[in-house]
C-alpha cells in the first residue's frame, strides 16, 4: 500500500513539475516569441499579433496544461499552430506559376537547362548561414515565392513538419507537395545566388 501511495504521489509530482504563470508571460516569453514569430513570418505586425493570439489561446487552454513541459515550451507550441494557421490561409489564395528550368526531352530529360544551371556554394562561407543578415536575405527570398510555396516550404522545411502533417494542414497530396517543394527549392537556390551567394 505504501508503494502505491508512493507511486502515485511521483506521478502527481511529475505532472505539476510546472506550472503556469500567466501573470508573467509577457514579461518573460514575449521577446522570445515574437522573434520566433518574426523569423518565420517577417512581419512585424503579424508576429505582434500571433504573440497576442497566443497569450489568449494559452489563457483559454489554461485547464489542459498537464505540465510535461515547460510554460516556454507550452506557449511555443500553440505560437507554431498559430502560424501553421497563417500558412494555411496563405496556401488556398492561389496557384503558383510553373517553372521551366529542366529539360523535358531527350536523353537528358529531368537535367537543368543550360541557362538555369545552379551555381555551386563554397563550403567556406557557411559561416555566414549564422548571420542575422543571412535570415534577412532567406525571409525576403522567402515573400518572393507564391503564397502556397512560401507556406510548403516554411512548415516543411524551416518548421520541420512530417510531410504528413504538412499535407493535412495545406490540404495537398503527397505528390503535389513534393512538386512545389522541388519548386520552391528552385526559386530559393536562384534568390540565394543572386542576394547573397558572390
Amino acid at each position: 500500500m505504501v508503494i502505491l501511495i508512493t507511486t502515485l504521489l511521483a506521478k502527481m509530482t511529475v505532472k505539476n513539475k510546472h506550472t503556469l504563470r500567466p501573470e508573467k508571460w509577457v514579461d518573460n516569453y514575449s521577446d522570445y516569441l515574437y522573434q520566433y514569430a518574426k523569423v518565420r513570418i517577417n512581419d512585424d505586425e503579424t508576429a505582434m499579433d500571433l504573440v497576442q493570439d497566443t497569450f489568449l489561446s494559452a489563457l483559454k487552454a489554461r485547464d489542459n496544461f498537464e505540465g510535461r513541459s515547460s510554460e516556454k515550451t507550452w506557449l511555443v507550441a500553440i505560437l507554431k499552430r498559430k502560424i501553421i494557421d497563417v500558412y494555411r490561409k496563405k496556401s488556398t489564395d492561389k496557384e503558383a506559376p510553373v517553372l521551366d528550368h529542366f529539360r523535358e526531352e531527350g536523353d537528358n530529360k529531368g537535367a537543368w537547362k543550360p541557362d538555369h544551371l545552379p551555381q555551386l556554394i563554397d563550403l567556406d562561407e557557411a559561416g555566414k548561414m549564422d548571420s542575422r543578415e543571412f535570415m534577412q536575405i532567406l525571409q525576403q527570398c522567402i515573400e518572393r515565392l507564391p503564397d502556397k510555396w512560401a507556406a510548403t516550404f516554411t512548415l516543411r522545411i524551416m518548421e520541420e513538419l512530417e510531410t504528413e502533417e504538412v499535407c493535412k494542414e495545406l490540404n495537398l497530396t503527397a505528390s503535389n507537395l513534393w512538386v512545389i517543394l522541388h519548386r520552391a527549392r528552385v526559386k530559393m537556390r536562384e534568390c540565394l545566388e543572386k542576394y547573397w551567394i558572390k
